[in-house]
């Protein structure tokens, strides 16, 4: 898993918790580095969920909440560290559809080795959208997260609603019904 997501989550456990409990939290999961992450590096995508648990020991934080926090985080730093990708797009619905045709293409030009979920938009309206999202990681609360970020972030009020993919239909992963609220 790309390292800057390690560093944005230990960033996020200083500012949200204190330096003493990310340090704390770090010792409790003593990865071989030592928590000395960079944010070009790889790291195990287990070690990045043995923090999140240790996390949620410490603060009585359920892990869901935890990472969905995260993922809100997340997108408020890529819109600081990669603004051209918000200003692309004037509305959050057309931000969503371009996350695999776009955003995602441009991430694997500077991470090749990205293993990057899945976004499909399953259908579309002016005031709904029902994307598809799969991942090898089953990070939906991160995705959720993210998603509730860029809602924010555009100013479109809505509720964001998930569910188990129709594997009937040839589907499998998440289904996220997004709903404007007026």
């Amino acid at each position: 898993m790309l390292g800057m997501v390690f560093t944005e989550l230990v960033e996020m456990v200083e500012e949200t918790f204190s330096p003493e409990i990310a340090d704390a939290v770090l010792s409790d999961v003593a990865p071989a580095n030592g928590g000395a992450y960079t944010s070009v590096g790889y790291y195990d995508h287990n070690e990045l969920v043995a923090i999140v648990v240790a996390l949620s020991q410490r603060t009585g934080v359920p892990v869901p909440e935890l990472v969905r926090a995260f993922g809100k985080h997340m997108l408020g730093r890529f819109t600081v560290l990669f603004p051209q990708m918000f200003e692309r797009h004037a509305h959050f619905f057309d931000f969503i559809a371009s996350i695999d045709g776009q955003i995602h293409v441009e991430v694997r030009k500077l991470y090749s080795n990205a293993r990057l979920p899945r976004f499909e938009v399953l259908s579309r309206s002016d005031d709904q959208l029902r994307l598809l999202y799969q991942s090898s990681r089953d990070m939906q609360p991160l995705a959720l997260g993210l998603m509730e970020g860029a809602a924010a972030h555009y100013g479109f009020p809505c509720r964001i609603d998930a569910e188990v993919a129709d594997e009937a239909a040839g589907q499998s992963g998440t289904v996220f019904h997004i709903q404007r609220l007026v």
